[in-house]
């Protein structure tokens, strides 16, 4: 069976017959008034001799439009998606498409976008969970099978997906250079969860700022997270255990932030006061807080702006761009507010 697999013809192969690329072959086979008489026969030789026929039927299936885009949202829960949700909602509405949106953490043990694909719901995709499977979804669009895929925000590990993020990085490092130039040297940090690209960029960032500063980040300093209030407040209960505290602490988001305050005024800590608080998104509740947060504010509705021209370029093109564009980068700026301070003296130990 999996031999089998391994010899069905792939859209590349017709490309590579024809010496045309896999664009053009895409639109030869789906839309063929698009392309020149002599470049279609070509594309449609070469499908006969590479024995390209099923796919071509599935790939013509494929491309009856739907009318919508799939986003696939790694927690609907989550409030830092609803901004991005209103860019896609807001770009491709003009255009004509409607958004089905879908929870990925609900398709437990199911591949989410192998099922939405292979059922033929959507015109295209833009995935928020950069955790998704590629090396599944790359086997589905080199059969010609799968619509375009945009990822927004997250991204995988590789660069074979055009992406839309924000400079995560550049992020951090303003968080840290903020509360340095306030005087801080003992700065914790609350981690997202393990494994996500956001994690790995905003931790990556603040460890290139501390660095450029003298400074470093302890072990006993970093505290594990998952961008939920939980997390937050767990982190927060961590710090308090601390008999060597750090003055301040950044947060990978938002939500963390909140929950990390909110743990310590419980124990009668104050921010800024005692420690100060630097979280990263800027989400509606942020601005609201008590005290207001300080943080890395995200562009989200450019994000999903952004994500969802991307995308719409993706379906009209067929996916033919250089990879130079593969990556649009979102800038982000420090919004500086209550929660970052020069801290009391009693944050440094614990009380006795």
């Amino acid at each position: 069976m999996s031999a089998r697999q391994r010899t069905i013809p792939k859209i590349s192969d017709v490309a590579r017959a024809a010496g045309v690329s896999t664009a053009t072959v895409s639109r030869a086979l789906s839309r063929p008034e698009t392309v020149a008489e002599t470049t279609r026969k070509a594309v449609l030789d070469a499908a006969e001799a590479t024995g390209y026929r099923i796919n071509v039927a599935a790939r013509n299936l494929r491309r009856q439009r739907t009318g919508a885009v799939m986003v696939l949202v790694p927690n609907l829960g989550n409030p830092f998606f609803s901004e991005i949700l209103a860019g896609i909602e807001t770009t491709l509405s003009r255009a004509g498409l409607s958004v089905l949106v879908a929870d990925t953490r609900q398709a437990a043990g199911v591949d989410p976008v192998l099922d939405w694909l292979h059922n033929t719901r959507a015109d295209g995709i833009i995935a928020l969970d950069g955790s998704l499977s590629t090396q599944k979804l790359d086997a589905v669009l080199q059969a010609g099978l799968a619509p375009p895929v945009v990822f927004a925000c997250e991204w995988p590990g590789d660069d074979r997906f055009r992406s839309v993020r924000s400079a995560n990085r550049r992020g951090a490092g303003l968080a840290i250079d903020h509360l340095v130039g306030l005087g801080h040297r003992r700065i914790g940090h609350v981690c997202g969860p393990v494994g996500n690209v956001l994690t790995d960029a905003r931790l990556e960032g603040m460890g290139a700022a501390l660095g450029a500063h003298g400074l470093a980040l302890p072990d006993s300093w970093r505290f594990a997270g998952d961008f939920t209030l939980a997390s937050g407040a767990a982190a927060g209960r961590q710090w308090l255990a601390l008999d060597d505290r750090p003055t301040a602490v950044f947060c990978a988001s938002d939500l963390m932030a909140c929950g990390f305050i909110a743990e310590l005024h419980g124990a009668g800590f104050t921010t800024p006061r005692d420690v100060s608080v630097v979280g990263f998104d800027d989400i509606d509740i942020a601005a609201s807080f008590l005290p207001p947060l300080t943080t890395i504010r995200q562009d989200r509705h450019a994000l999903g702006q952004t994500a969802a021209q991307v995308l719409l370029s993706q379906i009209e093109t067929a996916g033919d761009e250089p990879p130079a564009e593969r990556v649009t980068v979102i800038g982000v700026e420090l919004i500086v507010r209550g929660s970052t301070g020069v801290t009391h003296i009693r944050s440094v130990g614990r009380e006795t």
